[in-house]
């Protein structure tokens, strides 16, 4: 293999590609893994310029629908699929984070803890559950408690992360890159009444509050900063509370096991039987809110994976829980 001698050149063709593409993420790796088959080789500081590159390479009159396409996504998240797409690492830094959350002590995420407690793994498309979503569900999952469970033990049940959700399909899914849905889930979930207290288990410093008001989005919802012991930046996500404790604010520094706040109910968590959604960011591509992604693309799971993997690093609950 040998390294191309003019980016400008594979900016040109790329552009030609996304022109009249019904699918743009697609595109973008049918046509970047064709350059890798033709045995040429682009170095990571060219594919981290690459869309820009093509941004330039556009016409602002002959191709504004593509432009405006293209304004609608996060350029980081157009540059880590370009990086996949040329057999890079989509996120450079997410093995590094991966490999430190492997070692790092962490403390419960909620209390009670999670390990050690009575539970129930809830793929979605577990026969006769009804959907998340669906005020059934509360009654549904009750029922399912062992009667001879003492009455002061918990009871825990979790959502799968990296599944596909039908629930999911919604318009409000899909984006300006064409008509897949974002449908595979990039948390854990962990459904329990509402008021459990919800923990960080990690140290860090708060990143975002904010409320996601929109239907079957996140509530209340917490971003935590941590870094790693080499200094690079992650972060956590938790999704569907109540309000946050009283002096939480952004910037405040978190200890590691500090309460952050009672899990929320279905008039404040988006419109969800109460459980928590947990994530683990290793880039928040250009979103400055406190929102982020919770589901992806399920084509380019192996980008979207980077980005937020499993939970379970700090988690660290048995396979059992998932149904494993």
């Amino acid at each position: 293999m040998h390294q191309i001698e003019m980016p400008a050149q594979l900016a040109q063709k790329l552009a030609m590609t996304l022109r009249d593409a019904p699918d743009l993420h697609r595109a973008i790796v049918a046509c970047l893994d064709g350059v890798s088959v033709a045995g040429v080789f682009v170095a990571e500081d060219q594919a981290d310029r690459l869309y820009d590159q093509v941004c330039a390479a556009l016409d602002p009159i002959e191709d504004a629908a593509l432009i405006q396409r293209l304004e609608a996504l996060d350029p980081a998240f157009l540059t880590a699929v370009i990086r996949y797409g040329l057999g890079h690492a989509p996120i450079p830094h997410a093995a590094a984070i991966r490999a430190d959350l492997a070692r790092v002590a962490v403390a419960p995420v909620m209390r009670p803890d999670p390990n050690g407690t009575a539970f129930l793994p809830l793929p979605s498309d577990r026969v006769g559950m009804p959907a998340f979503s669906d005020r059934a569900f509360d009654a549904w999952f009750t029922g399912q408690r062992a009667p001879d469970l003492p009455a002061d033990q918990p009871f825990y049940g979790y959502g799968l992360y990296g599944e596909q959700r039908s629930v999911y399909m919604a318009d409000q899914y899909r984006d300006a890159s064409g008509p897949e849905p974002r449908s595979r889930h990039l948390g854990i979930d962990i459904f329990a009444p509402a008021g459990t207290m919800i923990c960080a288990p990690l140290p860090g410093r708060v990143h975002r509050l904010a409320y996601n008001a929109d239907p079957l989005d996140y509530g209340h919802t917490v971003i935590l900063e941590h870094r790693t012991a080499e200094d690079l930046p992650f972060w956590t996500l938790y999704g569907h509370l109540g309000v946050p404790l009283p002096g939480l604010a952004e910037g405040a520094e978190i200890t590691i096991g500090q309460d952050l706040a009672p899990l929320g109910d279905w008039h404040e968590n988006g419109g969800w039987a109460p459980h928590l959604h947990v994530q683990i960011i290793t880039s928040l591509l250009t979103q400055t809110g406190g929102n982020f992604f919770g589901v992806g693309h399920d084509s380019l799971w192996s980008v979207w994976s980077d980005i937020s993997p499993d939970p379970n690093l700090i988690l660290r609950l048995p396979d059992a829980v998932f149904g494993r």
